[in-house]
């Protein structure tokens, strides 16, 4: 976790953040303390996923200082995902269509719950207590495995049936790269840290572990992989100013993987916002909470959730 954060007195919660990879799971005990997530391989991908997942979860928690006392649960999801009915409407890394996720973890941990947008999730955690804190209007954008954008507007996440903010399968360039929506050259098959990758192995012949790799020998002056980062941000800039000009947010605040890079990735992705959105000046701020973002806005809602079962014994039932 980027900073340390505490949520203040409140019910005890169990979280989880689901991964195409990997799940996190953590405790928000009655003072507000998040005890660092433990980390989990998430399921693969089949009819089953869904079920499995919840078992996961279980199993993982039930070694976790104060799971006994939890209140309630809170889980964030991949893919495209609709709040409103609490339903995984679609993950292309998950494999799983029209799931009711609200159902499912509630009949399984026989709890109050709520289920969110994994991007959602993360989202309101700095809205609360990170780089958009004291925002109304604000984008926050997330560059790692994917690319989706969470939006608020006057405070209030637009969701539109989960599909809103997600502007990783907008195309940038139609001649591309696949992208597993059915699309060719989305921005997530462009920009996003899987993609930085791939596309450098495709161009170089030589496989590397991440983005992080590709942006290391950009410094060092490799021209493959020069070429690759600076496509990946110019195509960022232009999904970032389209954002910006649709909803002229008081700021846009970019987390995942990606933004770990620091100022190789902000300097030239304001210059690239501010060439094509002149109009009117875009503020570009960078996450706060880190990778565990996701874990703390589902512990908020999870939190939410309870407010109206205290009082009553807690502890998930067996």
């Amino acid at each position: 976790m980027t900073e340390q954060v505490g949520l203040g007195p409140g019910a005890p919660v169990l979280a989880a953040d689901v991964g195409g990879t990997e799940t996190k799971i953590g405790v928000v005990d009655e003072s507000g303390h998040i005890g660092p997530p433990v980390r989990v391989p998430t399921p693969p991908g089949d009819p089953d996923t869904p079920t499995a997942i919840l078992k996961t979860i279980s199993e993982a928690a039930r070694d976790l200082p104060g799971f006994d006392r939890v209140e309630a649960v809170g889980v964030a999801l991949p893919g495209v995902f609709d709040e409103d009915r609490e339903v995984g409407v679609w993950s292309e890394n998950l494999g799983w269509r029209d799931v009711d996720f609200g159902s499912l973890v509630r009949e399984h941990f026989r709890l109050p719950a709520v289920c969110a947008h994994d991007v959602r999730a993360a989202a309101l955690a700095e809205l609360r207590l990170g780089a958009a804190r004291g925002l109304r209007d604000v984008a926050v954008l997330t560059v790692g495995t994917g690319i989706a954008a969470a939006i608020f507007v006057d405070g209030r996440p637009h969701v539109r049936g989960g599909y809103a903010g997600e502007i990783g399968h907008v195309v940038v360039d139609p001649a591309g790269e696949p992208c597993p929506c059915g699309n060719r050259g989305c921005l997530e098959a462009t920009a996003s840290a899987a993609a930085i990758a791939r596309r450098y192995g495709k161009a170089s012949g030589e496989a590397v572990t991440g983005a992080r790799e590709v942006l290391e020998r950009a410094r060092s002056g490799d021209r493959a992989a020069k070429m690759i980062w600076s496509s990946a941000v110019d195509a960022l800039a232009s999904g970032i100013a389209h954002l910006s000009a649709a909803m002229a947010p008081q700021a846009i605040v970019v987390g995942g993987g990606l933004s770990e890079a620091g100022e190789d990735l902000f300097g030239p992705l304001q210059v690239g916002v501010d060439a094509r959105f002149r109009l009117r000046p875009t503020r570009l701020s960078r996450a706060r909470l880190g990778e565990d973002a996701g874990v703390i806005g589902a512990a908020i809602g999870a939190r939410e959730c309870a407010i109206p079962s205290r009082g009553r014994e807690g502890g998930p039932r067996p």
